[in-house]
């Protein structure tokens, strides 16, 4: 099922939309997992999508891939596309057979960016649309970030290597960075958090600050940095510990964040 996050725009290059990978046989309403690919917000990774919907598909999830805008897009369009995907999910929970309050967002690179911005950002959005999906909440219940650019001071203004895009979509509208690490505060939804110590593209410090960030401010966060592993790894396959990642993000889901799962 693919359902498009508002009427079709002429003067749009692209709309974005939701493909919905929902459980079958759910006995009682089920917690959901929001997918976010990477991609530096200039594309939207396939590996980083659908593979990992049906994964945690098979986890015991309803799952959802956003296609959301990237550049020439700039802030806030992507925010306004995961702030507007959560409010769809929620409003139609019991046509999904899930809980409205079970919605995880998990992103990885700028995905996990973006789903950190879900977390943090979601009060300053209220798009109407128009239908059901006004009247209720865009605060996602979890987060899952997978090597997450958690800072991009870290990642690119103190890389003298690598430079932040021009008209990115990690900035505010006034140019200034938007960087999650710094950001948590106590309404910040719980975290599962992981990365690998050799990325050589984000720093898994940035991982590891936005932790201790969360656990400063009393904020429930799990935090799982694998020795080896280039950056985007996705699914981890072909390494015998990163591999196990979905299954450990899973298991936070229904024991630390209370998801209900088939």
């Amino acid at each position: 099922m693919r359902i498009f996050l508002r009427e079709q725009d002429n003067n749009s290059a692209f709309q974005p939309y939701l493909d919905c990978f929902l459980h079958d046989g759910a006995g009682s309403p089920l917690g959901a997992v929001l997918v976010l690919p990477g991609g530096g917000y200039t594309h939207r990774a396939l590996h980083e999508g659908d593979p990992i919907a049906r994964k945690f598909n098979t986890l015991g999830f309803h799952t959802f891939v956003l296609q959301y805008r990237v550049m020439p897009d700039k802030y806030p369009a992507a925010q306004l596309d995961v702030m507007r995907a959560i409010k769809i999910i929620r409003s139609r929970a019991e046509e999904f057979r899930l809980n409205p309050d079970q919605i995880a967002v998990l992103g990885f690179s700028a995905g996990g960016h973006l789903a950190a911005c879900a977390g943090l950002l979601h009060a300053q959005f209220d798009e109407k649309c128009g239908d059901a999906a006004d009247e209720v909440s865009a605060r996602p219940d979890a987060l899952v970030l997978c090597y997450a650019v958690n800072s991009t001071t870290d990642t690119y203004i103190k890389n003298p290597e690598r430079q932040l895009p021009e008209g990115t979509p990690y900035c505010f509208a006034d140019g200034t960075p938007i960087d999650p690490d710094t950001m948590v505060s106590a309404d910040t939804p719980p975290a599962f958090v992981w990365h690998t110590a050799t990325d050589p593209v984000v720093p898994a410090s940035t991982s590891v600050n936005f932790a201790n960030a969360m656990w400063k401010c009393g904020n429930t966060c799990e935090l799982h940095i694998f020795p080896k592993g280039l950056h985007g790894r996705g699914l981890g396959l072909g390494h015998k510990d990163i591999h196990r990642w979905p299954e450990l993000a899973a298991e936070f889901l229904e024991t630390t964040a209370g998801f209900i799962r088939a």
